[in-house]
């Protein structure tokens, strides 16, 4: 599944891929792959992702399921 979470979170604060990877010490691909959905990143990468955008593990990482959304 895509995260368009991140990726908008990264877009507010005014940053390409190659920015937040060097933030958080990894390629520019692994935060494209993050952000389409063929990577899942490891607890310590999603922290220090959150840490620069400023968001929380649930505003970016969490998925709820179709039930419960009702």
């Amino acid at each position: 599944m895509k995260n368009i979470r991140l990726k908008v979170a990264r877009v507010e604060l005014g940053m390409s891929q190659e920015e937040l990877a060097k933030a958080v010490g990894v390629t520019r691909q692994t935060i494209g792959a993050i952000e389409n959905g063929s990577y899942n990143p490891t607890l310590n990468l999603c922290i220090d992702i959150c840490k620069v955008t400023g968001k929380t593990l649930n505003d970016l990482f969490w998925e709820e399921d179709e039930d419960e959304k009702e």
